[in-house]
């Protein structure tokens, strides 16, 4: 369907521009002297009527075959031969409404048309045809390109998914894993700490299936997940974890990712508090400022580091995960710090009560 058809608005200016063209013609032909302008005019304004909506249709036929279909020159023999039948159509029109004019009074028609007269509206209908197409062509190559960004958009929000889909799938085994070798230490050394430890995973997991099929979570939720993960590596380590969670109160209704935390948390431990022989404080802060979302996570690291290769799964996927999100809104920042190594997230603001 054409596109003014689904807009009424755009098809009244349309037909109020196409009503000048009656008296634009009926003007030419008196200031040429090939006719009086009130007879011209009753024979112009109805042809401009039925013009208008002959040159709206030549775009199905443009449609039919665009630009880039076909060769060039075999596009371009189909718009000329539609722009001339069109054309011989309109004029044999335009020849036998003035020769009705016989009827109304006019002996030599409405206008009486000469040769020179046929010569001017020839040339008239001929240049408002291929105006008319080439406008159509621009049209339906500006579809096309609309067409195309929307196919582009959809695949990038299919690919999307399906990454978020494949990390999803690389962190919940990375910490299963941990967490069962750790859990299968525990069992011959302390079996109730074993048993709390047990108890802690599982609600872990009963919270991480819950939540996993959400693009997004509640800060607060996220950090629940978190205690329950520190609770487990507490099991291990004892008294050289130390942790402070603090979030604002604005801060806890924030939504983001489900699972961005863990990883962040689970690298502080992995490469900074355990190599340690006296542990230290992990950190996690949260907090609003001007529509953005801040959060920290700082531990301790050795005096001596490990050499790590790249940034660790979870910075990773981390990266990862929040490029495939935010498409570039979110930022995350990591590095030396006085405390010994921060990771900084600023994710824009959305909350849910």
């Amino acid at each position: 369907m054409h596109p003014l058809l689904t807009h009424w608005r755009g098809l009244v200016a349309y037909l109020l521009a196409w009503s000048l063209g009656g008296p634009a013609l009926a003007a030419l032909l008196h200031a040429l002297g090939l006719a009086p302008f009130g007879a011209a005019l009753p024979w112009a304004a109805p042809l401009f009527a039925v013009f208008a909506f002959v040159a709206l249709a030549t775009y199905y036929p443009c449609r039919s075959r665009p630009f880039g279909a076909a060769p060039w020159m075999s596009t371009l023999g189909y718009r000329g031969m539609l722009v001339g039948t069109l054309a011989a159509a309109m004029l044999g029109l335009a020849i036998a409404w003035d020769a009705a004019g016989t009827l109304f009074g006019h002996p030599l028609g409405w206008v009486g048309l000469t040769p020179g007269g046929i010569a001017v509206l020839a040339t008239t209908v001929l240049g408002l045809l291929t105006l008319a197409v080439l406008t159509h062509d621009l049209l339906i190559a500006f579809q096309n390109a609309q067409a195309a960004t929307a196919r582009e958009a959809q695949a990038r929000l299919l690919a999307r998914d399906m990454e978020l889909q494949l990390l999803r799938l690389q962190i919940d085994p990375h910490f299963l894993f941990n967490s069962l070798n750790a859990l299968s230490a525990l069992t011959h050394l302390d079996p109730a700490a074993a048993r709390a430890m047990a108890i802690d995973l599982a609600q872990f997991f009963r919270q991480t299936l819950e939540l996993a099929g959400r693009d997004r979570i509640r800060l607060h939720e996220e950090l629940g997940l978190v205690r329950h993960y520190l609770a487990i590596e507490r099991q291990r380590l004892g008294d050289k974890l130390t942790t402070a969670l603090d979030a604002s109160d604005d801060a806890l209704p924030a939504l983001l990712p489900p699972l961005t935390l863990q990883p962040l948390v689970e690298n502080a431990l992995k490469h900074g508090l355990r190599p340690r022989d006296d542990g230290g404080l992990l950190q996690v802060q949260a907090l609003v400022r001007d529509g953005w979302l801040h959060i920290a996570v700082r531990n301790p690291v050795p005096e001596r580091p490990a050499e790590v290769s790249g940034l660790g799964l979870g910075l990773r996927n981390l990266r990862e995960r929040l490029a495939a999100q935010y498409a570039g809104r979110a930022h995350a920042q990591w590095g030396a710090s006085p405390e010994g190594f921060t990771v900084e997230l600023t994710l824009p603001y959305e909350a849910q009560p």
